[in-house]
Order: C-alpha cells, then structure tokens, then sequence
C-alpha cells in the first residue's frame, strides 16, 4: 500500500510543485473519480513537465473529470505545451471554465479530489493547507462550485478555421 498524501501546512514553490506532482500521480495509481484544479493563470504550476502529463494521461480514463477555474488561460497557452497538446486529446473528459469577473489576486488557487485537497491562502510565498480534512474538502468544494457556477466554458480544444 503507498503512502499516504501529506496533510497540513506547506510552504514555498518547490514544495507547492511537488504537492502537484504527487497528487496528480496518486490520482492515477488511485483512480480519483473527479479533479478540480483552480488558479487564476496556473503560470506558476508545474503542468509544462512532462511527469505531470504522464500522470494525467495514466488517470484519463472514462468516467473521469477534470475541470480546471482560471481568470484566464493565455499563460497555459504560452509556458504549458504538453499540457495544451494533453488537453486536446482528453477534451472530451476536461471541461476549461473562465471566471472573467475576479481580480486575479482574489482567485483561488487549489487542487479538489473527494480524497484530498491543497489550496494556497498566500500566492507570493506559495504557503497553503493539503490534506484529507472532511469538513475542508466539503468547503473547498463548495467554494470552487460557486466559482464555476459563475464561470464560462473557456480554453477550446481546438480552434477551427474557415
């Protein structure tokens, strides 16, 4: 049996990064049902490394969901390739929403599974909370689920042209 995830304070962006990693991982050995990734413009994510799209690609499966919150999405266009060309693949299990009417800087950045949750409380320094808690899992939950209730389908799979 592995290890479980980690729970508790984190603080910096090694530590953040790796959080990701080992969380999308898990996902995939795991069989995470749904993922909910949230951030204003995931810059500072590490889905342009190409373990975190192989972890992805282990978890696609049907029945699965991923839905990803952002303010926008120019920043995962320029610094992500391999999670843009991941996401073109799996469109049909990844559903991109915009949440054009918050101010970056009040956006949520978080991770959301039924099993485990990460979410930054102060970006600069990259510090925030993870763990298994039921009551900060339902509301982390509850507070993305408001996000998006408020958001657009944003970030197409692909463009077409005439």
């Amino acid at each position: 049996m592995s290890e479980p995830l980690p729970g508790g304070r984190f603080s910096g962006r090694e530590a953040f990064e790796q959080l990701i990693r080992d969380a999308l991982e898990r996902a995939a050995k795991d069989g995470w049902r749904e993922i909910i990734l949230c951030d204003a413009t995931f810059l500072d994510w590490p889905l342009r490394e190409r373990a975190v799209v192989e972890s992805l690609h282990a978890w696609a499966n049907s029945g699965r969901r991923l839905i990803t919150l952002a303010a926008r999405y120019d920043e995962v266009l320029r610094h992500h390739a391999r999670f843009v060309e991941w996401r073109k693949t799996w469109s049909h299990i990844v559903d991109c929403r915009v949440c054009r009417d918050l101010v970056p800087a009040d956006f949520p950045s978080a991770l959301w599974s039924k099993a485990w949750y990460l979410q930054r409380v102060e970006l600069e320094h990259s510090v925030g909370y993870c763990g298994h808690d039921p009551e900060r899992l339902v509301q982390l939950r509850e507070a993305l689920d408001e996000k998006k209730r408020h958001s657009t389908p944003g970030f197409a799979a692909s463009t077409l042209g005439l």
